[in-house]
């Protein structure tokens, strides 16, 4: 499509939103300023720079065997600078404490230091990314039991403990560093494969860890603290510690951010529902989008129905300067930068349709019990030209336009990741 026929068909779109009240250039300098946490775990499978050849444990598993996963830390930058190039807007990087890249080594997780991210900093301040980080709790011999903050063995216990202690001084180094807070989100893998006899104890147990990983303040300007809860995984179907009723309670008795990840419910429950009843007790919240297919919750994000609900609670409840999105998906069966890609793009055009929507008339019909008016509404808005806009916003930012797209990423395979082993 060439660049008159974009913006023609721009106009026209303009023009028929306008007819509703609806401002397109304001809808899209509000979109402009969303940043999206782009996950860097879906660059490699999330297999991480510790140990490359080593078995992932916890309960993650990466399907497939497409070629050219990154293998180092340059490999994964670079394949992430060419995500960045594809997604229109300024995002951020959600970073797993074992993608360090400066390590002499094989590191001590128990005590690593903020030399060890450096590289990432460097990267980052040349792009101007955020940085968001998580402590690893998974793939190591003290996690092989199922159970690390919660384990019944002090030892286990103590030696996580101090990992997220000094993941958060490490997201307090990215904070500083880069002038915009990092999110550091725990999220452990304990739980039981079959029934317990035990649910208390193990609960008890994380909640005396994380009050010890927490009892050090950090300043809010650079480090702000979430917990992720899980209905299961695999080795937890029965029994999960860091459920949601848990870390809710927990978020909201320490204040601080609960993690709402899309794939981590039931597979017919929307957390769309949970953000205003969770943000009606807790300042903000940290949102990690995904997609659930039956037991599995981490599949490439499509523009679905589940993710469109999600993305209008964010917009009609005025929630974006609440709600940090980040991206938690890792599919290893297609290209690993197109599937970066098409989630991240998926994630911001869900939120350019609910910009479009004439949010304050609909709450007037509401308001009004004219709930005739508000379905009518709503039904037609489906009909209305917003892959318009999405186009023209695209190519304003520099962004390939439609499947452009694919001939960018088919490039890129060809001259870099088609030569890696």
């Amino acid at each position: 499509m060439s660049e008159n026929q974009i913006q023609s068909a721009y106009t026209l779109a303009k023009e028929r939103y306008a007819a509703l009240g609806i401002d397109t250039e304001e809808a899209l300098k509000k979109l402009a300023a969303v940043p999206v946490s782009l996950h860097c775990w879906q660059g490699d499978d999330v297999v991480g720079f510790e140990n490359p050849t080593g078995a992932l444990t916890g309960g993650i598993a990466a399907t497939g065997n497409y070629p050219g996963k990154a293998r180092n830390a340059d490999e994964l930058r670079s394949d992430l600078d060419k995500v960045y190039s594809l997604v229109p807007g300024k995002h951020r990087l959600n970073l797993h404490a074992i993608y360090g890249s400066n390590w002499d080594q094989k590191p001590d997780r128990s005590h690593l230091r903020t030399e060890q991210f450096s590289g990432w900093v460097d990267w980052a301040k040349a792009g101007n990314h955020g940085v968001d980080f998580n402590p690893t709790l998974f793939s190591h011999a003290n996690a092989d039991s199922g159970f690390t903050l919660s384990s019944y063995d002090p030892a286990i216990r103590n030696f996580w403990v101090d990992h997220c202690i000094s993941s958060r001084k490490i997201g307090e180094y990215f904070g500083r560093e880069l002038g915009t807070p990092c999110v550091t989100n725990i999220w452990i893998p304990d739980g039981f494969k079959d029934t317990p006899v035990d649910r208390k104890s193990p609960r008890e147990f994380l909640k005396q860890s994380l009050d010890m990983i927490l009892a050090e303040k950090i300043d809010s300007r650079y480090n702000i603290d979430a917990v992720e809860p899980k209905l299961f995984g695999i080795g937890s179907e029965s029994y999960v510690v860091g459920s949601h009723e848990f870390y809710m309670g927990y978020a909201v008795s320490r204040q601080i951010l609960l993690t709402l990840d899309s794939g981590h419910f039931h597979p017919t429950e929307s957390i769309a529902d949970k953000l205003s009843a969770v943000l009606a007790f807790m300042p903000e919240v940290l949102l990690h989008v995904s997609r659930g297919v039956r037991w599995d919750s981490d599949h490439v994000v499509t523009l679905n129905d589940e993710l469109q609900a999600i993305a209008q609670e964010l917009v009609r409840g005025d929630y974006l300067n609440r709600v940090h999105i980040g991206l938690d998906y890792f599919d290893a069966s297609i290209n690993r930068v197109a599937a970066w890609t098409i989630g991240a793009r998926n994630m911001l055009r869900a939120l350019l349709i609910s910009m479009l929507e004439p949010i304050t008339q609909m709450r007037e019909y509401e308001k009004a019990g004219d709930y005739t008016s508000r379905l009518v509404t709503l039904e037609e808005l489906k009909g209305l030209p917003f892959g318009a806009v999405w186009d023209y916003y695209c190519q304003k930012q520099g962004a390939p336009v439609g499947l452009q797209l694919l001939d960018e990423i088919k490039t890129y395979e060809k001259v870099a990741l088609s030569k890696r082993g």
